[in-house]
């Protein structure tokens, strides 16, 4: 597919209704593949996004002109990023928007974290291909619950220059 004019930038406040609305979008079809309409990114509410982006997480999206691609965010502890809610617009998936989140979040926390550190559902092959493809290797899984298992993941960051 071709590549897209997208720009990476911290997120605001005013994103917050955007970065739902592609959240529960992206999010629906991991629903599906589990079984679980449920799953925490698709029940989040709009005021607990805001809070994200209020608090001391590193949220960045991916814009394609005005409209809002993707979103990612990670969050310090303890010398590692968690990194979560990594979500693209399903019809923008495929044109690299994921891959260029995922090295500007590893971009923004250099200097603050050591390791990246993230999870995702053992039938997410897509997610996995990926997050294997940027240097992450699995650490361990976790039975979440009967019909999800957590492939626990792990990504070290070069030194700072």
């Amino acid at each position: 597919m071709p590549s897209l004019d997208i720009r990476v930038e911290p997120a605001g406040p005013a994103d917050a209704g955007e970065i739902l609305t592609v959240q529960r979008a992206a999010y629906v079809a991991e629903a599906q593949l589990y079984g679980d309409p449920f799953i925490l990114p698709l029940v989040e509410s709009l005021d607990q996004v805001r809070g994200v982006l209020s608090g001391a997480a590193v949220v960045l999206v991916a814009r394609h002109g005005d409209r809002l691609a993707g979103a990612v965010q990670g969050r310090v502890r303890e010398q590692t990023c968690l990194v979560g809610r990594h979500v693209v617009a399903p019809d923008l998936q495929g044109h690299g928007i994921g891959t260029r989140l995922m090295r500007a979040i590893e971009d923004a926390v250099a200097g603050r974290a050591e390791t990246l550190a993230l999870s995702t559902g053992h039938l997410s092959d897509g997610n996995l291909r990926l997050y294997r493809r940027l240097g992450y290797t699995e650490t361990h899984r976790e039975r979440f619950a009967a019909h999800l298992t957590l492939v626990h993941m792990r990504k070290k960051l070069p030194p700072p220059a």
